[in-house]
C-alpha cells in the first residue's frame, strides 16, 4: 500500500502552464501520474499539455473529479493558492513553491483552522520535493526512476537526502512505499509526525526513514511520538553536525535558535527515544537493509 497518494489520485496542477510547471507536469504524466488538468487564472476553456486548464481550481474539481493538487504557483501568490485549493475540498495538496514569506505561511496555517479534522486538507511543503508513490503515482520534481517500490516509507526535509536514500535502497533491492518531502522551511504544512502516525497505520510499511536537519523541533516530536505510539521501527538522520550557531543552511528553516534545535541535541533525543541513527547519509541503505534483517 501508500500513504496520501496511488493510482487513482486524480491530480490537477496550480501554475500548469509556467515554465516550471510545464516541464514537471510532463514528467509526471510520463511517470504515470494521472493529472487531469490544471489551472491557470486567465487561461481557463484552453488547453495545455493535452489537458483541460481552468480558471479556478473549484471549477477544475468540478469538472475532473480532482482530489490532490501540485503547486508551482509563484512566491507572492502561492499562499492564496493553498487556500483556494482547501476551499475547493480537496483532500491533499503538494506546494513545490520555494520562498514563500513566513508570513504567508502563518497566514495559511490560521486559515486552515476553520475546517473540521475530517475535511482538513494534507498540506506538503512548501519548499519540497513532492511525495511519491513508486509505481503508482508522482506528485514532486524528483525523478521517479531512482524509486523501486517496496516497503519503507520515507519522510524528509531534504529532497536531495531522499533520493540518495531511495537510490541505496534501490540498488540493495529494497524499496519504497510512499517517500514524503515535508520542505525545508520555518513553517511547513504537516510535520514528520504527522506522516509517522499514517505509516504506522499502513499494514504493508514495514520500517520508516526519518531525514531532518538542523533548526525546529519536528525531529525531537517525531521521535517522541515513535516512543510513545508507533511499533515499526524508525530510522532517522539529522544533517548538519558541523553547523555554526545562529548560521543558515540551505533551507529556510535550517537555522539553530534554541535548544535542542542543532544536529548534536537532535541526534542525542533521537537515541534516547529508541530511534536507530543513521551516522552518514552514505549508509542508508545498509541501515535500513540491517533494521529489515531484524523483522
Amino acid at each position: 500500500m501508500s500513504i496520501l497518494i496511488d493510482k487513482n489520485t486524480r491530480v490537477i496542477v496550480q501554475g500548469f502552464t509556467g515554465q516550471i510547471g510545464t516541464f514537471h507536469s510532463g514528467e509526471m504524466i510520463a511517470y504515470g501520474t494521472n493529472i487531469v488538468g490544471g489551472v491557470t487564472p486567465g487561461k481557463g476553456g484552453t488547453r495545455h499539455l493535452n489537458k483541460p486548464v481552468f480558471d479556478t481550481v473549484k471549477d477544475a474539481v468540478e469538472q475532473t473529479g480532482a482530489n490532490a493538487s501540485i503547486i508551482f504557483v509563484p512566491p507572492p501568490f502561492a499562499a492564496d493558492s493553498i487556500m483556494e485549493t482547501a476551499d475547493a475540498g480537496l483532500r491533499y495538496c503538494v506546494c513545490i513553491t520555494d520562498g514563500i514569506p513566513a508570513h504567508d505561511m502563518i497566514r495559511v496555517k490560521r486559515y486552515m483552522r476553520r475546517y473540521r479534522a475530517e475535511q482538513k486538507m494534507i498540506l506538503t511543503g512548501p519548499n519540497c520535493a513532492g511525495t511519491i508513490s513508486p509505481g503508482k503515482c508522482m506528485m514532486g520534481i524528483m525523478n521517479g526512476h531512482i524509486y523501486m517500490p517496496g516497503n519503507v516509507g520515507v519522510i524528509g526535509r531534504s529532497g536531495t537526502l531522499g533520493y540518495e536514500a531511495a537510490s541505496q535502497m534501490k540498488a540493495l533491492g529494497i524499496g519504497v512505499s510512499t517517500s514524503v518531502g515535508i520542505g525545508g522551511d520555518p513553517i511547513n504544512g504537516s510535520s514528520f509526525m504527522d506522516h509517522l502516525a499514517s505509516f504506522e497505520a499502513d499494514p504493508e510499511t514495514k520500517a520508516v526513514i526519518m531525514i531532518g536537519e538542523i533548526g525546529g523541533p519536528q525531529e525531537a516530536e517525531g521521535a517522541r511520538f515513535f516512543k510513545e505510539h508507533m511499533k515499526k521501527p524508525v530510522l532517522g538522520y539529522i544533517a548538519g553536525l558541523t553547523a555554526p550557531k545562529g548560521r543558515r543552511m540551505g533551507h529556510a528553516g535550517a537555522i539553530i535558535s534554541a535548544f535542542g534545535e542543532s544536529a548534536a541535541e537532535k541526534v542525542e533525543i533521537l537515541q534516547e527515544c529508541g530511534v536507530t541513527v543513521v551516522p552518514s547519509p552514505a549508509e542508508f541503505g545498509e541501515a535500513v537493509k540491517m533494521v529489515l534483517a531484524k523483522l
